[in-house]
């Protein structure tokens, strides 16, 4: 089996979301996309808030990643809503990214049964 290269492919999280995200009209996208920046700029506030010593760093993977979405090859780059907010979350720390993947797929999951 090869290993996955992309940072997003590792969490089975990401993959959920994303294929849930891609099946929405172009309204829902807005509006999940709102969301998410929304819950983003919450969690980046909160982590300044805090005090530490460390500072947050995000992995060389993932700001490789950042570099290589200027090429616009994925399906959401096309909408800029939810590429921003895509964006923006791939910027926090992985386990607050994959709470907010996991939010994505419990919610859009919950409101398709």
């Amino acid at each position: 089996m090869t290993e996955k290269k992309r940072w997003y492919d590792r969490h089975k999280e990401t993959e959920r979301a994303f294929k849930l995200l891609k099946e929405l009209d172009f309204k829902s996208q807005y509006q999940i996309s709102q969301d998410i920046m929304s819950i983003a700029s919450a969690i980046k506030t909160a982590h300044k808030e805090e005090e530490t010593e460390q500072p947050l760093s995000i992995g060389l993977d993932r700001v490789l990643g950042l570099y290589q979405a200027s090429n616009m090859r994925r399906w959401y780059d096309k909408y800029p809503y939810l590429n921003q907010a895509i964006l923006t979350i791939s910027t926090l720390p992985e386990e607050d990214y994959i709470n907010i993947m996991e939010g994505i797929c419990d919610s859009l999951e919950a409101s398709q049964s």
